[in-house]
């Protein structure tokens, strides 16, 4: 199989918009630390704290944009526990990048900037990503219609033709 055929079958509509979604999610997680950092109820504070804030911003960035982009064709009557869910498979994401930088810092002694930034931000947010699309995709917008099937996924807007 050719790698452009491969490419072709693993990015679907589906995954396009959710890259799309977590990209846009990771700007405002980044853009937004950055940014936080400068002001001034932030400023004389550990970082973490705008680190939190700028987390839990991107969050509803992403919940709103999967489930107003990626799974719009997925409806819950169960708003609640979906965002609960949510909430729950991000932080179990973050884990991944939490753990695979404390197992290169602590445990391999790879302490430069360049090796936390691999193992947390290559390798940690890469696997924290294939976890959060499954978890999504199967338990938090993965609705079913009354006999447990779920619909079809709708093409994002802009990936139809015209």
């Amino acid at each position: 199989m050719r790698l452009a055929d491969l490419a072709a079958r693993l990015l679907t509509p589906e995954v396009v918009a959710f890259l799309a979604v977590g990209g846009a999610g990771y700007v405002v997680d980044v853009g937004g630390f950055n940014l936080l950092r400068t002001v001034p109820l932030f400023v004389d504070h550990d970082p973490a704290w705008a680190k939190i804030a700028a987390v839990a911003l991107a969050m509803v960035v992403t919940y709103v944009g999967n489930r107003a982009i990626t799974w719009r064709h997925s409806s819950s009557p169960h708003r609640r526990r979906e965002a609960a869910l949510f909430v729950v498979f991000n932080l179990v994401g973050l884990g991944f990048s939490v753990a695979t930088l404390l197992v290169s810092h602590d445990l391999l002694g790879l302490t430069s900037a360049v090796a936390d930034n691999v193992s947390a931000n290559v390798i940690g947010l890469g696997l924290g990503t294939l976890f959060r699309f499954w978890t999504y995709r199967r338990f938090v917008f993965g609705a079913t219609d009354g006999a447990g099937v779920r619909p079809a996924p709708v093409a994002p807007t802009w990936t139809r033709a015209a």
